[in-house]
């Protein structure tokens, strides 16, 4: 018996020990990523999953590893481990959504879709289901249409770790300053958040020929080793403003904001603005050309969520108390990396506003009521990853950001292109769609700018548009309808070519008018005839001077003399019609042909049914000899029409 209890004992201590010594792994895991040291918090966290037992916690475990990845910005290993999360029926609705968030920076849009409609099924009153399906709908469109900004990688300026936060240091564009954890940083210790040095601003500067030379750290006192970046500058240059954050292995540590003037060509002295408690977050600070406002980022108390934008105003050697920018830029998410245009826009980047994923850049302008109209920037400029600290020069639409579309953050510069709109159309015959040579195209714009132009053999023409535009242009040829078309380079953000055809109907034979249907046995037109007779109206008040004669034609069967009258109330009704519209009925003549004018087949029928050849005249013995009973109904069914003659081009109001 003794043996037995000793056993038992040392069993029980044994296995009390190795479930001790299995919390103490996650334990330790735990405290490491509660003071938001993801990188190194995963690691622990994947130690402890290979040696925990307990069903229960390796399940804790596997979200808590996909989180880190989250907050590591690692999409790729976050979308395995909530899937893993998923499959392990993990008790967190949270799992569906951040595991779309993920599918979603992994451009999978349709599997996104999927997660954020089972997380809105679980989660009803969170907005955050339905905006990530609308954000999936909008990125896979803006994809699809880039908005006319240039991107470009600037391999000169990136190294195989984090740069970001680029931040013009001459009026002359041809510095940068940034914030990297390349190796040359400050300091040997490792960032347990990202697995990287601890961030310093560098400089780099472009020569004569653009090429930028190799950073280096800026002189002075700025960098040392905890994290410094996010540089912001006066109008001068001679006045920097950036963040420095403070790290505890133990806790989160805040970030203070610090100003410091050039001297003798070095930062000296750098001095720390007090705009919040020690222990809270004061970075990103972008400061006005006149140095008179600091708006920057923070979690103090009073805002909307988790970070937002606040402003403060220099009074002399002081600042006035911090103003939230309200929620029409802060959100429930977060709004980080503001910068202030010389023009008084407001770029920022926010992970709530409606955007592709991630970090999207929005720009706000400033109306006439004090308010903000915040927009998109809009693929290039975003992408599915995170997008922020964008800068642009004063005077052209160009500049940098900061990106991780191709994995760690990097910078990449942007230029818009000048808008360029042209139109390369072709005047074709109506019937034949053979171009039409020498045809006149006269081009009006809404700026009151006029220009002409001949087609060539191949029938076409070009003119050179403005953007905002809107345009008419009107071709005509002797022996030929005039006839016009309209475009517009109003409201486009990318450069385009236009390329309409202009179709002109010959005066020398009829001009079928396309639907237009009356009542069976009747002569009252139907409401679906009006769009054709609307633009019969409008060719006559592009055609001035034609005298017109609408015919109305019937199929063979029936009585003579009853499809006469009936034909005739029919072109008569499309005359009424065209008088109610103004037309003046000098130029108007009505006649009933009935089946004395069967349809002689053109190229166009001819390709359109098998059965009929061009110059085929579709009159009664040769519909009865059609093979089946479809062919005849068609034949009718062509034969049946309402067209219209020019009868002369000599009218005089």
């Amino acid at each position: 018996m003794k043996l037995r209890f000793a056993i038992t004992l040392f069993l029980s201590i044994f296995l009390f020990s190795a479930a001790h010594a299995q919390m103490k792994f996650f334990n330790e895991a735990e405290e490491t990523y509660q003071a938001g040291q993801f990188f190194k918090a995963v690691d622990l966290y994947r130690d402890a999953y290979d040696k925990i037992q307990g069903s229960a916690i390796k399940d804790e475990i596997t979200f808590k590893i996909a989180e880190c990845y989250r907050k590591s910005g690692q999409p790729r290993k976050a979308e395995l481990w909530y899937s893993k999360a998923i499959k392990k029926d993990y008790d967190n609705p949270l799992i569906y959504l951040y595991h779309a968030n993920a599918l979603k920076t992994n451009e999978k849009f349709e599997e996104a879709i999927e997660q954020y409609k089972q997380y809105q099924e679980l989660k009803p009153d969170d907005p955050r289901g339905e905006r990530g399906v609308k954000s999936c709908t909008m990125a896979k469109k803006w994809k699809e249409n880039p908005n006319g900004y240039n991107v470009t990688k600037q391999r000169f300026l990136n190294s195989t770790e984090r740069d970001f936060c680029p931040a013009f240091a001459k009026a002359e564009y041809n510095e940068i300053y940034f914030t990297t954890s390349r190796e040359e940083c400050t300091g040997d210790e490792t960032h347990g958040g990202t697995g990287e040095h601890f961030t310093d601003i560098f400089y780099s500067q472009k020569d004569v020929s653009g090429r930028w030379s190799d950073p280096e750290p800026i002189p002075g006192e700025v960098n040392t080793e905890v994290e410094e970046g996010a540089p912001s500058f006066t109008g001068n240059y001679s006045t920097m403003y950036f963040t420095r954050c403070e790290v505890d292995k133990n806790k989160k540590m805040g970030c203070t904001i610090f100003r410091t003037v050039k001297e003798n060509g070095e930062w000296e002295n750098p001095e720390p603005l007090t705009l919040t408690a020690d222990s809270l977050v004061a970075a990103h600070p972008a400061i006005t050309d006149d140095g008179s406002t600091l708006y920057f980022v923070s979690n103090r108390p009073g805002g909307y969520g988790k970070l937002d934008i606040w402003k403060v105003n220099r009074k002399g050697d002081s600042w006035s108390s911090p103003v939230n920018l309200g929620d029409q830029v802060n959100t429930p998410g977060n709004e980080m990396f503001p910068f202030i245009h010389p023009d008084g826009t407001l770029y920022f980047s926010s992970d709530y506003h409606l955007g592709m994923g991630g970090l999207d850049i929005f720009k706000a302008t400033v109306q006439g009521n004090g308010s903000y109209n915040v927009e998109n920037m809009r693929y290039p400029i975003n992408s599915t990853h995170d997008d922020f600290g964008i800068i642009f020069e004063a005077e052209k639409e160009r500049g940098y950001f900061s990106s991780s579309r191709e994995g760690d953050d990097e910078i990449f510069s942007f230029v818009l292109p000048p808008l360029k709109f042209s139109i390369e159309g072709v005047v074709k015959d109506k019937k034949s769609e053979k171009p039409i040579q020498n045809a006149q195209v006269k081009l009006v714009g809404s700026d009151g700018m006029t220009m002409s132009s001949q087609t060539g053999e191949d029938g076409q023409f070009k003119f050179m548009l403005r953007p905002e535009t809107d345009y008419v242009f009107v071709a005509s040829k002797k022996k030929y309808l005039t006839n016009k078309a309209n475009v517009s380079t109003t409201g486009l953000e990318s450069s385009k070519v236009f390329k309409p055809e202009v179709l002109l109907s010959s005066i020398e034979e009829p001009i079928e008018l396309p639907n237009i249907f009356y009542d069976y046995d009747d002569w009252s037109l139907r409401p679906e005839s009006k769009k054709a007779l609307d633009q019969l109206v409008e060719t006559l008040r592009d055609n001035p001077r034609v005298i017109i004669e609408l015919r109305a034609h019937t199929d063979f069967r029936g009585e003579h003399g009853y499809n006469i009258e009936l034909s005739t109330k029919r072109a008569q009704s499309v005359v009424n019609y065209l008088i109610d519209h103004g037309i003046d009925p000098e130029r108007l003549r009505a006649k009933g042909y009935a089946a004395t004018k069967p349809k002689e087949v053109d190229q166009q029928l001819a390709e359109e049914y098998e059965f009929l050849d061009q110059g085929d005249e579709l009159t009664e013995q040769f519909i009865k000899n059609l093979e089946t009973e479809k062919q005849r109904e068609t034949a009718h069914q062509i034969n049946r029409r309402t067209e219209f003659q020019v009868l002369a081009t000599d009218y005089e109001p």
